[in-house]
């Protein structure tokens, strides 16, 4: 079992910056892989980024990249989602999610065994 809480968002205006956190319990955080997701009303969720247990292997949605950082420390049980440039479409509720494999980051959705509650990001224009 894992249980994933995420923080950090609000409502910040465009081209302003926020960072996620999501803390993870349970299983040991450096056997599984993280991602990020997020989800606007009426939409799928979509993959946002994704890092690998240690951190080796990193993959980012085309959206996001050079403006989105994911990171992890595992000492401290927690992932991180670096959001700078932010656009009036980054508005979404936000979710970590876990992967309990040791292999690549994936973007698919249904890969993820375990989610966060989501947190709210706003980005005004």
């Amino acid at each position: 079992q894992v249980q994933l809480v995420e923080s950090g968002g609000g409502l910040v205006q465009a081209g302003g910056s926020l960072r996620l956190s999501c803390a993870a319990s349970g299983r040991a955080f450096s056997s599984y892989a993280m991602g990020w997701f997020r989800r606007v009303p009426g939409k799928e969720r979509d993959f946002v980024a994704a890092i690998s247990w240690n951190s080796g292997s990193i993959d980012y949605a085309d959206s996001v990249k050079g403006r989105f950082t994911i990171s992890r420390d595992n000492a401290k049980n927690t992932v991180y989602l670096q959001m700078n440039s932010l656009k009036p479409e980054d508005t979404a509720v936000y979710y970590c999610a876990a992967d309990l494999t040791k292999g690549l980051p994936r973007r698919r959705e249904s890969l993820y065994e375990y989610w966060g509650q989501g947190t709210q990001v706003t980005v005004s224009s």
